[in-house]
Formats: structure tokens, sequence, C-alpha cells
């Protein structure tokens, strides 16, 4: 089943007009609560955003580097919203990486916050909701370009930071996957010498 959808997923950034279900929707969301976090922490919120107005908002704060307007055509995106508190990321970061355990003791506390697992942790729902949403032919795209400020505060954030969104919809047209690399290109067994092997 997971096989099957891992198959024919692909970044939709072309939405027909059709809306998607709150059934749907609330599917899609319990999927991505029931994910795993670090510690069971859970450190997230999902913002189910279908206003056609906000959405095109946010999908103006995604053009940052590259115009993403297609975004304010999708019916529904997800924005992935991550607590920042005051927890021991650096001393963690320090331990998995000694060789820079100076770099990382000199960096402001907040700041590495802002960019450790707290927010990374993030994908693990997502990617679950992605999934979740294929189950129903509703195709989707990671936008991680955007301006995280300007959207936690379109969307009123407190104590949350904007992590990533994802945009939803059923796709006008269906396109080829993408190829991927062979497993021989992508896996080793054992020891990193041990490259290009098949399993």
């Amino acid at each position: 089943m997971l096989i099957d959808l891992f198959n024919k997923r692909y970044s939709c950034r072309d939405f027909s007009n059709s809306g998607i279900s709150s059934d749907i929707v609330e599917y899609i969301i319990e999927c991505g609560r029931l994910s795993a976090s670090g510690g069971n922490e859970q450190p997230w919120k999902f913002g189910i955003i279908t206003d056609t107005g906000l959405i095109k908002k946010i999908s103006e704060a995604a053009s940052l580097n590259y115009d993403q307007s297609w975004i304010a055509n999708a019916p529904l995106i997800i924005v992935l919203c991550t607590q920042i508190f005051d927890y021991t990321g650096k001393e963690v970061g320090m331990k998995r990486f000694p060789s820079y355990h100076e770099r990382i003791q000199t960096i402001d506390r907040d700041i590495f916050s802002l960019i450790d697992m707290e927010e990374h942790q993030t994908k693990i729902p997502g990617e679950h909701m992605v999934l979740a949403a294929l189950e129903h032919g509703i195709y989707s795209t990671w936008v991680s370009s955007i301006d995280c400020e300007k959207v936690g505060q379109l969307l009123g954030l407190d104590g949350y930071w904007v992590s990533n969104i994802i945009a939803f919809g059923y796709p006008k047209t269906k396109r080829e996957v993408t190829p991927k690399k062979n497993t021989e290109d992508i896996a080793f067994s054992n020891s990193f010498m041990n490259r290009g092997i098949t399993l």
C-alpha cells in the first residue's frame, strides 16, 4: 500500500478548482497528529488554511527568491508550526558533533533553537499528511522558501514559529513521476566503502 503511494507521488503545482471535503481534511490532520516526535513532545500546531484571501497572502510571503504564486490556487494549505522553548538542543548538538563543540557553544541559544530539530520534527507529521492526502487522490507540494515571520504574523502565531507549508489539491492533469535514484546509488552495507552494492 505505501509503496504504491510512493510510486505515484510527485510535487503538484497545478491544482483543479475542486475543493477538499472537511472529512478528508480531518483525516489528513489525524494522520499528522499520530506522528512520532522526540520525547513525545509533539511540539507542533497545524494551521489549516482554506480562506482564499489568506492563501494568496501566504503565497506572496512564499515568493522570496522566485515566483510561487501557484500556491494561491491551492484549495488547502497546511502551515506546519513548531513550538520554540528553552531546551537542551545545544548540549545535544555539541555531543552529536564534538569537533564543532566550540562553534555550537557560541551560537545564540534562540537562533540555535530556530534551526535545530524542533523545527525539523514537523517534517514527520507533514509527510504523514502528504501520504494521507494521496490516498484520496490529493497531491501536494512542500514549500520551505517562505518568510516565516510574515506568515506567522498573518496567522497571529504566539509562541510558535512557521517551519514549512504544504499546498494540497486535486491535480488538473496527472504528470509523470520524477525518476528516483537506484538503491545501489543511495545505500551502502555496513561500511561506506561498500557503495554501489545490490541488496
